[in-house]
């Protein structure tokens, strides 16, 4: 029987490895996602919803009233990071321009997995790492209240991302070593208080996206969680809010639940920059959700600002 010339061999042999490899990279990277029949039966409460969207300290409000983009930008609006740019997305009910054709398994699927409902890896710029931590019945909650504002039109255009970023495919092994929703500080069994801080700071309120250090990779350090980074838009830093000299150690529970109320620093300096937004935000939240924050933040590990 005559075998095949060696170069035939070697193509075919090549051929097939290159056919595995790309098998082993799609199941490494295949979105994963939740079925309708996990999310648990929940009639949703819009002022739960309208709680926790203040929560996530990122609303963009118009008159006190929440617009249709997120942060500080409009939907469209540029976003310049060091990949490229994306841009803000528009939140609203509009069924073409927003997500008003999304169904609470779109909306969850986002929120845990960053999957859209077309089944595509969002970016981490949307810090669905932290999102993933949220109970199911809040995120039900916080869509009701999302399917009550205004409907905007205003189309947003696709991210300009340079490669190999914009191969969104490769976004499911960054998931792989990143997208963690296990909880970071440990509370014991019954501490209500600090149960409720953890969920807000560590879920819904996503403080860490900002005031954790991230590795070369663009994942936040859980070693130096809420240790101080460098700020999101290059100017500065983002402070340390652990319990460390770096930090709050200065600060009572009371000194910090009145900061995110007033704005006022124990020494009456006045909140600046993009905190500003952040705190008019936390404002609106019960004084109850203000102390779990406060305890939350005194009962994470003491840590210096890895740039000191």
């Amino acid at each position: 029987m005559r075998s095949w010339p060696k170069g035939t061999r070697l193509t075919l042999l090549a051929a097939v490895t290159t056919g595995v490899l790309l098998l082993i990279f799609g199941w490494l990277t295949r979105p994963a996602t939740m079925a309708a029949n996990d999310l648990p039966p929940h009639e949703p409460d819009p002022i739960n919803g309208e709680r926790l969207f203040h929560a996530g300290a990122r609303a963009l409000l118009d008159r006190g009233r929440p617009v249709a983009g997120v942060g500080r930008h409009l939907p469209g609006e540029p976003i310049p990071e060091t990949v490229g740019t994306f841009r803000a997305p528009n939140i609203s009910p509009d069924p073409d321009a927003g997500i008003g054709k999304w169904r609470d398994l779109d909306f969850v699927n986002a929120m845990k997995f960053g999957v859209s409902p077309a089944g595509r890896h969002y970016y981490p710029a949307f810090p669905y790492t932290s999102y993933a931590r949220m109970k199911l019945p809040d995120l039900l909650d916080l869509k009701a209240y999302i399917d009550g504002f205004e409907a905007v039109g205003a189309a947003v255009p696709d991210h300009d991302i340079g490669f190999p970023w914009n191969l969104r495919r490769g976004i499911g092994l960054w998931k792989r070593r990143y997208l963690d929703p296990s909880p970071v500080l440990p509370v014991a069994a019954g501490d209500g208080l600090l149960e409720q801080g953890r969920e807000l700071v560590e879920g819904v309120g996503h403080c860490a996206e900002c005031h954790t250090p991230r590795d070369g990779f663009g994942g936040l350090r859980r070693a130096q969680w809420l240790a101080g980074g460098p700020s999101p838009d290059d100017e500065g830093r983002v402070p340390n809010i652990t319990p460390h000299d770096d930090g709050l150690a200065d600060w009572s529970d009371r000194d910090i639940v009145r900061y995110l109320k007033s704005g006022f620093t124990p020494d009456y300096d006045t909140v600046g920059g993009s905190m500003t937004q952040v705190q008019e935000n936390l404002a609106r939240l019960s004084d109850s959700d203000r102390a779990a924050i406060a305890a939350y933040l005194k009962a994470v590990p003491s840590l210096p600002d890895p740039s000191g």
